[in-house]
């Protein structure tokens, strides 16, 4: 992974790139290293391959915040990405661009593909659910998942045994036909896959019995998967060759497994640190003290100071997630710190209280102190001594 390029450096364009300055920048990579542009030039084709891996990266929001994050190893367990061979409607699709822009490079055209051509086998999908410890410790889980393997009967043709599947007669082999059509516009002519043979090129006359002719028998198979320390809610891991077996003798495709974190009733994630709250005493809180608080590797002793405020934020270095390249490296843990009061006070505890507060300002009695004198009620003798010193 040391020799992988940083995906902005791989097309040129700096890490606050919008959407369109990342599709002109794979335009022009593409058109000057594609290899039908460039027959027999194997630099070209790995720098169309390596644009190719980038821009589908850095396209897509999700993958683009993962690739900032943790760089390359976000998607990848052993390996590194290899965009040759990949279906780009599985790979790419949702990243809203990609067809566009294969569309723009070669006129809207689709080209004849070649159904006997190796290709590489279609990606499996699974899911498995970890808690938050393990999210940040790293842990192996278990996956069941379906696949299909070549069948052992027919090895993989689909014809019976002492038989061999037929080139289609309808497309030659091809796996398309063309359809013309008399519209208003004129003639039109299009290019669709063969109904008879379903694009594969070939007819099976007596089908295996043993996979009725698809080729592949599906079994449950379980697969360990390995689970790095720092992962986070939604990522994927992917395992190569672990997929549903190629065509033509094209490789297998490769196991994408998401991974699901469970919440934390202690702990809040965010990119690579951890917030918590912790509540102290008010004695605490005034005068200092030790205080254990709870972290993903164990309690901790923190120190309060004297006159701490409640809502204070205090910082635990290096007690946060561990990146997913290098668990050496972490995030922090941010505790912010809470006054606790207590809503039971036995009486002596509430003289102590109102013998502190004297002490301290006396705020118990401060409304009293600021508020108006109340005037005192006149008496009858006093009202009569007025109205007759009036009159």
């Amino acid at each position: 992974m040391a020799d992988k390029r940083d995906y902005y450096e791989v097309l040129g364009v700096d890490r606050n790139a919008d959407d369109e300055a990342l599709k002109k920048a794979y335009r022009k990579l593409a058109k000057k290293y594609h290899p039908d542009m460039n027959p027999g030039d194997d630099a070209a084709a790995e720098k169309f391959k390596e644009a190719s891996e980038a821009y589908a990266i850095l396209s897509d929001p999700q993958k683009r915040q993962q690739y900032d994050q943790f760089g390359h190893a976000a998607f990848e367990q052993g390996g590194g990405f290899d965009a040759s061979g990949f279906d780009f409607s599985d790979i790419f699709g949702g990243m809203g661009g990609m067809g566009d822009i294969f569309s723009d490079l070669f006129g809207g055209g689709r080209r004849t593909r070649n159904p006997n051509a190796p290709m590489q086998g279609a990606n499996v999908r699974a899911r498995v659910s970890i808690s938050f410890a393990d999210s940040i410790s790293g842990c192996t889980r278990n996956v069941d998942v379906n696949i299909k393997d070549e069948c052992a009967t027919c090895h993989g043709t689909g014809a019976k045994a002492g038989t061999s599947p037929k080139i289609c007669p309808k497309c030659r082999g091809t796996g398309q036909v063309t359809i013309r059509q008399q519209s208003l516009f004129g003639m039109m002519q299009s290019t669709q896959p063969c109904p008879d043979c379903r694009g594969t090129g070939k007819i099976i006359e007596q089908k295996c019995p043993n996979c009725a002719g698809t080729g592949y028998t599906s079994s449950r198979k379980t697969i360990e998967v390995t689970i790095p320390a720092g992962i986070d809610d939604g990522q994927s891991i992917r395992i190569r060759g672990k997929g549903e077996p190629g065509l033509n003798g094209g490789p297998r495709g490769d196991l994408l497994v998401e991974v699901r974190v469970a919440s934390d009733p202690n702990f809040i994630r965010q990119d690579m640190d951890i917030f918590s709250n912790v509540e102290i005493s008010f004695a605490q809180a005034a005068l200092g003290g030790d205080l254990r608080v709870k972290t993903v590797d164990g309690d901790v002793i923190y120190s309060v100071r004297p006159g701490t405020q409640s809502g204070t934020r205090v910082r635990l270095r290096g007690k946060g997630v561990p990146s997913v390249r290098n668990k050496d490296i972490r995030g922090d843990h941010y505790v912010t710190l809470t006054i606790r009061t207590p809503n039971r006070l036995s009486d002596e505890a509430k003289e102590a209280l109102r013998r502190f507060d004297e002490l301290t300002g006396n705020s118990l009695n401060s409304a009293a102190d600021t508020a108006e004198p109340k005037k005192k009620k006149k008496t009858f003798r006093e009202k009569m001594k007025e109205a007759f010193d009036g009159d």
